[in-house]
């Protein structure tokens, strides 16, 4: 089976960008959740790439998973402690005790957390294109 890491590297690129789109349009809950989606995307295509495999959606998991493979930076795992709450309060309305999650998302959350997925997926990135160039 083919190695599928830049696929997954490719759609966490285009869910970074569906994240500053939606950063753009004041809907920072989707920002918030395409971020995560991103990192998260990333973060398991750089695990194909060093012959493991991610399951489940908390990045900080995944990180943690690829440890076993390589060092990973304490602040890229603080980052991805911060995108995981996210995951789900970003997109339903019970993660609160009244109203829905676009009344509670600010646009400073939203700019933190492409940052984060931003660096996370540079990581990845060049994680992936190093174990491409191994022999």
């Amino acid at each position: 089976m083919a190695n599928r890491a830049l696929d997954w590297l490719a759609q966490a690129f285009h869910d970074l960008n569906h994240a500053r789109h939606a950063l753009e349009d004041g809907d920072y809950d989707w920002a918030c959740f395409a971020a995560h989606q991103a990192a998260e995307k990333a973060v398991k295509g750089m695990l194909l790439a060093l012959g493991g495999e991610g399951w489940g959606h908390s990045i900080t998991r995944l990180l943690k998973d690829a440890g076993h493979y390589l060092q990973i930076p304490e602040d890229l795992l603080q980052a991805a402690r911060r995108l995981d709450k996210h995951y789900i309060p970003s997109r339903y309305p019970n993660g609160f005790d009244v109203g829905a999650p676009r009344d509670y998302y600010m646009v400073s959350e939203a700019q933190e957390a492409i940052h984060d997925a931003q660096r996370i997926y540079e990581f990845c990135q060049q994680q992936v294109h190093r174990s491409e160039s191994r022999p």
